[in-house]
């Protein structure tokens, strides 16, 4: 199913503890390495500054399997891990992101990543909308919003099939 004929679909939760973060990181986790797509997604990362973008990562990339420090890519605009697949002997490929320091969104096709977002694996993206129209779609948007009692309202759109079986 090309991308244009799937439905998006909304899904809409709140995050009151980062434990909650957590779980729901490891849910997804999850179904990254069981699901039909094998872990092979695009998932966006939106919020504010401080909104708990970088910690949902950690998170996910921790449930993954990713060991020892996970470093926020900030500065290095990319970083990437290799685990252990859903089946034995098989690896997983993830490439976290995050673009909060483009200045112009020429920069990612500057940078070569149409190549890494053309193979198979997980990309994880930090301020998709810094790379602009050059990024792929996503298969599921995640908008993390700060509400004032340190609640995160958290909005997950499915763009493809891949993604709705993603959704929590």
């Amino acid at each position: 199913m090309a991308i244009e004929d799937h439905q998006d679909i909304v899904k809409r939760i709140t995050w009151d503890t980062e434990t909650q973060t957590q779980v729901f990181a490891e849910a997804l986790a999850g179904k990254l390495h069981t699901g039909a797509a094998g872990g092979n997604a695009i998932i966006q990362l939106h919020g504010d500054l401080g909104a708990g973008k970088t910690t949902f990562a950690r998170h996910l990339l921790k449930a993954l399997g990713v060991l020892g420090r996970v470093k926020s890519p900030t500065y290095a605009v990319v970083e990437p891990y290799t685990v252990a697949g859903a089946t034995p002997g098989s690896t997983l490929a993830i490439w976290h992101f995050d673009f909060f320091r483009f200045n112009d969104p020429d920069e990612w096709e500057e940078a070569g990543f149409r190549d890494i977002f053309a193979s198979s694996g997980l990309k994880l993206v930090e301020w998709p909308e810094k790379a602009g129209s050059h990024l792929p779609p996503a298969d599921l948007d995640i908008h993390i919003e700060m509400l004032p009692s340190e609640t995160r309202a958290v909005t997950c759109t499915a763009r493809t099939d891949a993604g709705t079986a993603l959704l929590p």
